[in-house]
């Protein structure tokens, strides 16, 4: 990672709270629904992609993954 910048998510107006957990799910979804949108392609997503990493706990991210892999995950936007 030498050399590589990394960030937080960046302010949203949507979320004002100190608590992001709406902020991440949002993320989440927006993300997948963007790599849907595009067939696949993640590589217009990438915003997505760093604020969803930025905010959510890993343990989130694959638990929602084993949702989505089992057609179990309460979103039809990915």
């Amino acid at each position: 990672m030498e050399g590589e910048q990394l960030q937080t998510a960046p302010y949203n107006p949507r979320f004002p709270q100190q608590n992001q957990t709406k902020h991440c799910w949002a993320n989440y979804v927006d993300y997948y629904g963007c790599v849907k949108h595009y067939n696949g392609d993640n590589s217009k997503c990438q915003t997505f992609f760093n604020s969803m990493n930025s905010l959510c706990p890993a343990a989130w991210i694959s638990e929602w993954d084993e949702q989505k892999a089992a057609d179990l995950f309460p979103s039809d936007r990915v």
